[in-house]
């Protein structure tokens, strides 16, 4: 699989011409020219293009510096907050950016031209699947404190969907767990990472005799369908195993129906009522082997 993988990215990267010192024949290498396109027309924070392109600071410098060499961005720290760097796009920057569309379409255009249009349409719908699958590997899951930023803009939109979709709502002082119950040794919340933005979550909390409890799972609406739920959920139950748990449980509302498949999907049962959680109405356990 490895050496499939190496081939794959051989072929791509020379039909893409990436190998080029000159990208789509202008005077300037593949990582200058995607550079200005991720900066777009409304520019960015110098350290967002860092993490979205996952790029080196120093490697992210010389390229920068050698697109304001060539009058086409601008690095100035933000109006708001003098410590963050910004880069905008100067009007040869926008134009060249244009430039670029149009040629990229071109080549485009090149690579599906020589084929058939059943051809064509496996070739898309092949490459929109290794978007996917390359995006749904680039995500990370790692353990986060309750009170840090990530977890609380996770928790934030998951009790704001919720209110949304509950009947009558949600309010999460009536919810049986507190944030203080995810905490090491008691328990642990993980937050998942794309890009440097957190797009789900989960937490679980550990009983010396009884079943670990999972609860605050959630994935962002823009990465559902990438399987992030499922990751999650087979991370808590691998840490409740070492946690030497015989099983985990969780509840969950009757309108989170793609939850209840999920958890059905993943070789849970449904059980009596383990406790008095007023938003549930599905009770699950999974016995870990």
């Amino acid at each position: 699989m490895v050496s499939r993988v190496r081939s794959f990215n051989r072929t791509v990267t020379q039909r893409i011409g990436a190998l080029n010192d000159a990208f789509l024949s202008r005077d300037r290498p593949l990582g200058q020219a995607r550079l200005l396109w991720e900066i777009g027309p409304g520019g960015s924070a110098v350290r967002r293009l860092r993490t979205r392109l996952d790029l080196d600071s120093g490697y992210l410098s010389r390229l920068l510096r050698s697109l304001e060499n060539d009058g086409l961005v601008v690095v100035e720290p933000s109006g708001t907050d003098g410590r963050v760097r910004t880069v905008r796009l100067t009007a040869g920057g926008l134009a060249e950016r244009a430039l670029l569309d149009q040629r990229s379409d071109e080549a485009a255009a090149a690579i599906l031209g020589p084929l058939s249009p059943r051809q064509r349409t496996r070739l898309v719908q092949a490459m929109t699947e290794t978007e996917r699958l390359l995006t749904a590997s680039a995500v990370e899951v790692i353990v986060r404190d309750p009170g840090h930023p990530d977890t609380r803009s996770c928790l934030r939109a998951y009790f704001a969907e919720i209110d949304r979709r509950f009947d009558g709502g949600f309010d999460p002082a009536r919810s049986l767990m507190g944030d203080e119950d995810l905490t090491p040794p008691a328990g642990l919340f993980l937050v998942a990472s794309l890009r440097g933005e957190p797009v789900g979550c989960g937490g679980i909390r550990f009983h010396a005799d009884e079943p670990a409890y999972i609860k605050r799972m959630w994935v962002s609406p823009a990465v559902r369908g990438l399987g992030l739920g499922r990751r999650l959920l087979a991370e808590l139950e691998a840490r409740a195993a070492v946690g030497r748990a015989r099983a985990v449980q969780l509840e969950t509302n009757r309108t989170l129906r793609e939850a209840v498949a999920l958890y059905q999907a993943a070789g849970y049962r449904e059980v009596a009522p383990f406790n008095d959680e007023p938003y549930a109405h599905h009770w699950f356990e999974k016995t870990l082997s």
